[in-house]
């Protein structure tokens, strides 16, 4: 078993929470999107029910605000600013590695380029301050309602099925980035 302490939780938990929070918030964004355009619509990258994304966010903000819980007010504010970074840089690292960005604000009001807007940044902080008023203590009480053992193995499935889904979708959305001929991939090598 690999229980040991991170930022003064145990690793076991941490990594359970991750995968609640990235269900709980693909399944929150597939539900909002298939409302809107009145048709079911898949928002995760990969076929399982998962967004990494909102595991990270979870627990970066949880990780980072937690000594601030107390004070709403501050959490709100801070809890637009953390989330909103954390959008920015993984818009940056979705650039880098695809080319673009799986969402497009730019027809909202006050956007940066389509990948931020004040409407985003202030419903973060209305998230930031529930994940502490309750939402923490949800994914918490989940937690401890799983056998260890049952967690254990559950996390290890969940880990390789997920290693696998996104392996075949990272390569099916750079296939397109790929030079279709020997010919293409001369021409591209003699560029640089």
């Amino acid at each position: 078993m690999w229980r040991m302490d991170f930022l003064g939780t145990d690793l076991y938990y941490v990594i359970l929470w991750f995968f609640l929070y990235s269900f709980l918030g693909w399944a929150v964004e597939s539900a909002y999107m298939s409302f809107c355009s009145r048709r079911w619509t898949n928002r995760g990258f990969m076929f399982g029910p998962l967004c990494p994304i909102y595991g990270v966010g979870a627990l970066t903000v949880y990780f980072m605000l937690r000594g601030i819980s107390h004070n709403y007010i501050l959490l709100y504010v801070v809890g637009c600013i953390v989330p909103t970074a954390l959008e920015f840089l993984t818009a940056q690292i979705m650039l880098l590695i695809f080319g673009e960005v799986w969402w497009d604000y730019t027809e909202k009001p006050f956007n940066y380029r389509g990948i931020l807007c004040l409407e985003s940044t202030l419903v973060w902080g209305v998230y930031t301050v529930g994940l502490f008023a309750f939402l923490q203590k949800f994914v918490v009480w989940i937690s401890l309602q799983i056998p260890v053992s049952w967690g254990m193995l559950g996390i290890k499935l969940v880990i390789s099925a997920a290693a696998v889904d996104f392996a075949y979708h990272l390569i099916q959305a750079k296939t397109d980035a790929l030079p279709r001929s020997f010919a293409e991939l001369r021409e591209s090598v003699r560029k640089i």
